[in-house]
């Protein structure tokens, strides 16, 4: 079938730029990182970033960013003058929306490397530090560097510097941690008076140390469940509001780039390992920059500006909206998906059907459609009944 998008009703356009190095990779972590290492990889690394963002600006064409997305590793070991460059050369290549979202990632023992009102000065907006846990015992199991009085200084250094926008990564189901354990965390961090908080369970993903080697007294799937129902529960009660599986805001300060994936929006791609997503009026399209910081590097340098783009099949693009919008809490339109996938509201419904007998989806309102609670406790299972079956899908 032919999509019905135009220039003028085009997704959002959102922009993230990975900067791969840490000081040390956690035994939980499978994102595209390594150990840093010299100096002058960085500084040659941000020169190719710069070249990047102006292949990148091409595959605008115009449209506005809504937000960018400074992710890794650790963006924090680079500096507040290394950032600045970054950012201002996005500025001077893209057209930015008026209240454009720029976050950081930052870990709190890096993030004294360079003083939180640099990283303000240099366009950053929203400042994301990983905390993980406020207990020092759980931090020493996650491999973490940081302790917990680094976390404290971390946000109130942020704070003190001007930054009114602040998220808490915050993880549950740790080695040994009970009920109390994760709902003090959470107590912890609203202490610290975040705007917003991701709040996700630990995972032993394949190719990383905890996977090969899991740790000792892992919170078995009961007691994950009742961490979580828990936890959400204060969270609640903390002011937070739950808007997607593990994110949770204070006065409506959601996360604006994560919601664009979470709604199917557009996003381009600038380092090693990035992923993009681009659509026009002949699709929906993916594509991915070299994963190693080294080969990534050469193929900016040599002028690798143009990327294999890989159309999403009908079958894929029903899944991988799905994959993403059956995370928000509060559901979605049919308009959104057709808006979002060029495919009708008719063809999501046909495929729905199983799930809504089963009572893991239920209609919220007109032509809207929402998780229910049993389809939350169960989202692995309901995201793979989208996965694409076997023969041609047409819509």
């Amino acid at each position: 079938m032919s999509t019905a998008w135009g220039p003028g009703n085009q997704p959002p356009l959102a922009l993230y730029v990975h900067l791969p190095w840490c000081v040390r990779k956690c035994p939980y972590c499978d994102f595209n990182s390594y150990t840093a290492g010299e100096a002058e990889a960085f500084e040659r690394y941000l020169d190719a970033l710069l070249a990047d963002i102006r292949f990148e600006a091409q595959r605008a064409a115009g449209r506005p960013l809504i937000s960018v997305f400074l992710g890794g590793g650790t963006p924090s070991l680079f500096t507040p003058m290394q950032i600045a460059t970054l950012l201002d050369e996005l500025a001077d290549r893209f057209a930015l929306a008026s209240d454009i979202e720029i976050t950081m990632e930052a870990n709190p023992g890096t993030v004294e490397c360079g003083d939180p009102a640099g990283y303000l000065k240099a366009g950053v907006n929203r400042l994301s530090i990983g905390a993980q846990s406020f207990s020092a015992e759980a931090l020493e199991s996650l491999g973490r560097i940081h302790s917990v009085e680094d976390i404290e200084r971390a946000v109130l250094e942020a704070r003190a510097s001007g930054f009114d926008n602040i998220n808490l990564d915050i993880m549950y189901g740790l080695p040994g941690q009970s009920v109390s354990d994760a709902v003090a965390d959470l107590e912890h961090a609203a202490e610290m008076h975040p705007q917003h908080l991701s709040w996700y369970q630990l995972a032993l993903e394949p190719n990383t140390v905890f996977h090969a080697r899991p740790p000792a007294d892992m919170p078995d799937d009961e007691l994950s469940f009742s961490i979580q129902t828990r936890g959400q529960e204060r969270l609640a009660e903390l002011g937070f509001e739950q808007y997607e599986v593990s994110a949770y805001a204070r006065d409506g300060r959601r996360a604006e780039h994560n919601l664009n994936y979470w709604t199917f929006g557009d996003y381009l791609a600038v380092g090693a390992g990035a992923h993009g997503k681009v659509s026009n009026a002949e699709g929906v399209w993916r594509y991915m920059k070299p994963a190693n910081p080294k080969q990534y590097m050469e193929h900016i340098e040599a002028g690798g500006s143009s990327l294999e783009l890989k159309s999403v099949a009908v079958a894929d693009r029903l899944f991988e909206f799905m994959l993403n919008a059956l995370r928000l809490t509060d559901g979605f339109t049919e308009d959104l998906f057709t808006d979002r996938t060029g495919l009708p509201g008719e063809f999501l419904r046909e495929r729905m059907t199983p799930s809504v007998e089963k009572g893991l989806i239920v209609a919220s309102g007109e032509r809207r459609w929402q998780v229910t609670p049993l389809g939350q406790r169960f989202l692995n299972d309901l995201q793979a009944e989208f996965l694409p079956k076997q023969g041609p899908i047409r819509a």
